[in-house]
């Protein structure tokens, strides 16, 4: 047997596959889901979502959300997911320098936190395609 999973962003649903494990990247660090996981609810970080499938993990970036476990059911809300297909490595790379210098420069309380959460973007994306 194995767990159902569903990545659902606000325009439509992402991912609905299955497989034997799962790893979130929670507000309190990487968390392991396997089958028959007690029933929970977490916020969701920005960050790299594993799961792994017939020996192989696929890795997905999340940028925040909730997730829904229920037994060998979980349902992940994000406001945003993306692939290794759809991200360019060249790219990613210099998004996460650009988003580095930024978040160094920044000198406001608000600043901080909107470069911060660009580095995170940044480096969830750029460890996807790594």
């Amino acid at each position: 047997m194995t767990l159902q999973f569903s990545i659902i962003t606000p325009d439509r649903i992402f991912l609905n596959d299955e497989a034997e494990e799962i790893i979130l990247p929670t507000n309190t660090g990487q968390m392991g889901v396997l089958k028959g996981h007690a029933p929970l609810i977490t916020a969701l970080d920005i960050g790299v979502f594993l799961y792994r499938s017939q020996k192989k993990w696929t890795p997905l970036a999340l940028m925040g959300g909730f997730a829904l476990i229920l037994r060998d059911n979980i349902t992940l809300l994000v406001n945003e997911a993306e692939s290794s297909s759809t991200i360019d490595l060249a790219v990613s790379k210099a998004e996460l320098a650009s988003a580095r210098q930024q978040y160094l420069q920044a000198t406001n309380p608000k600043q901080k936190v909107s470069a911060n959460f660009a580095l995170k973007r940044a480096q969830a994306r750029y460890q996807v395609v790594q």
